[in-house]
């Protein structure tokens, strides 16, 4: 039989420890990987281009100043940020090619059954946000180039995109339930390009005078999509647009949420700047995120 010899007895405790230390770590990174998590879906709106500090992946121009980003510590829980500029409901379940470090995952990739909170914002680019913004820009303010494209002989082309985005919007929140069923949904809206009245603030906003109160409907329409569509499919509304009434992209740098075309702070024209990303945050906060 061999003794137990202290030399060999200081080997076996030292043995015994390290024992210990690895079931403790391995102990500790299970539970993080089944911890509760925060994950963040969307589009430019939800990922804040140019509005520093960038992260990975740059093609998704995404900051780490978004409404993600700043809700998070207090919702308390580890954010996925997966939102990506351009992404559309599609881009929930496919690759997304980008320009820089492309293509970037399916964004429904980030979500898994211990997900517990998910705010989303989508729809904007499934009617065609980009295109719309450049199609009505005008140099004369008289001129209504956005009605004549788009609401022409009285067929409202915009009121059919949004009507045809429904089902998808619909689709994604499906989604989002059979892939993380214990998730609280926040449908985060559009925060609001244009003030409530009147017609705008040429040059500022270089949209003519007639085409302002046609997009502001048409901005009003998209985000009452997405209420409707949050209340048939188990999710909670976060009022954006309502909380940003006032901070419009004609007021001025210390009080808009939105920029104009030409931004006049570090953030991508006719988009949230970093005190919109705030006013987004806490109307997150606000809706029990």
């Amino acid at each position: 039989m061999n003794q137990l010899t202290p030399t060999r007895g200081r080997r076996l405790l030292w043995l015994f420890a390290l024992a210990l230390a690895a079931l403790a770590l391995y102990g500790a990174t299970a539970v993080a990987a089944r911890a509760a998590n925060y994950v963040a879906l969307g589009d430019s709106y939800a990922a804040g281009p140019l509005i520093p500090n960038p992260v990975l992946p740059l093609g998704c121009l995404k900051s780490d100043h978004n409404y993600p980003h700043l809700a998070a510590p207090g919702i308390g829980l580890t954010l996925r940020d997966a939102s990506c500029s351009g992404a559309t409901t599609v881009d929930m379940t496919n690759p997304q090619e980008v320009e820089i470090d492309g293509p970037n995952p399916p964004q429904f990739n980030s979500l898994d059954a211990n997900t517990t909170v998910v705010s989303l914002t989508i729809g904007g680019n499934d009617i065609g946000f980009s295109e719309v913004a450049e199609s009505c820009i005008t140099l004369n303010p008289f001129s209504h180039p956005c009605l004549d494209k788009y609401d022409a002989g009285g067929v409202d082309q915009l009121k059919a995109r949004i009507e045809a985005t429904a089902p998808k919007v619909a689709a994604v929140l499906q989604g989002i339930h059979t892939r993380s069923p214990s998730a609280k949904i926040y449908v985060v809206n559009y925060p609001a390009i244009f003030p409530e009245t009147g017609f705008g603030c040429w040059p500022q906003m270089p949209i003519g005078f007639q085409d302002v109160p046609y997009l502001r409907s048409t901005e009003q329409r998209l985000d009452s999509m997405l209420a409707t569509q949050a209340a048939a499919n188990g999710a909670t509304l976060v009022n954006w647009y309502n909380a940003s009434i006032g901070h419009d992209a004609c007021k001025g740098s210390s009080t808009r949420w939105v920029e104009p075309l030409v931004p006049g702070e570090l953030a991508a024209p006719i988009h949230p700047n970093k005190a919109g990303m705030e006013g987004g945050a806490n109307a997150l906060l606000a809706a029990g995120a």
